[in-house]
């Protein structure tokens, strides 16, 4: 089947020298576009590793992983930072011009993903004034409009409060919209159940089928 797509074919990773002490392994899928994968599994278990291997910054130290025209990577963090004083749209505006669109359609698109993500009314706020999980969907927000046909998130809600993450996680969903690979490294059971697909690491440290 054509088109975008990362396949995972018995990959495994370890720190160990001897490679006794593996993170995971045996860990084979296809990731597809339009699907959000919660990736799960208890601390140590190597989600942030697996991100990484994912996008091509981290080799495995056994299987293969090919990325089939993804593209740009973006990777958005758990601590959102912004510039403090530009506006929300401003922040979302700028990927597009970066890619040579004049500043109305830049801020046209912008405001269609501001809606997307639930900050319509907040679009010429600063982000110094914005709350934890406003700046937080605003990054993901900016990570849609980066264009980038994998988009990687390292624990969206894991420094907000129950309520404000709950703001994050019912937007999840639409990290998808640009037609991007998205991955969710989380250990929040709502984010979990936020996406659309699973992949828990918990499966795969040892071999499938044993004990």
């Amino acid at each position: 089947m054509d088109g975008r797509r990362v396949i995972l074919d018995d990959v495994g990773h370890s720190f160990d020298p001897t490679g006794d002490d593996m993170l995971f392994r045996h860990l084979t899928m296809t990731l597809w576009p339009k699907h959000v994968y919660a990736l799960t599994g208890p601390s140590g278990s190597g989600k942030s590793t697996l991100l990484s291997i994912i996008a091509g910054w981290v080799r495995p130290v056994s299987g293969t992983v090919t990325r089939i025209d993804c593209g740009r990577v973006c990777w958005v963090l758990q601590n959102p930072h912004g510039v403090a004083r530009r506006s929300a749209v401003d922040h979302v505006a700028l990927p597009f011009i970066a890619r040579g669109e004049d500043r109305r359609d830049a801020e046209s698109h912008a405001m269609r993903l501001l809606r997307a993500f639930g900050l319509e009314t907040l679009a010429y706020k600063p982000f110094r004034d914005l709350s934890g999980g406003e700046a937080q969907r605003l990054m993901l927000a900016r990570g849609v409009a980066s264009h980038a046909g994998l988009l990687l998130v390292d624990e969206p809600t894991a420094q907000l409060d129950l309520n404000t993450a709950a703001t994050v996680n019912a937007y999840l969903n639409n990290l998808s919209m640009g037609g991007a690979i998205v991955v969710v490294a989380t250990h929040d059971p709502r984010t979990r159940d936020a996406c659309t697909d699973l992949i828990d690491l918990g499966d795969w440290q040892k071999e499938r089928g044993h004990d």
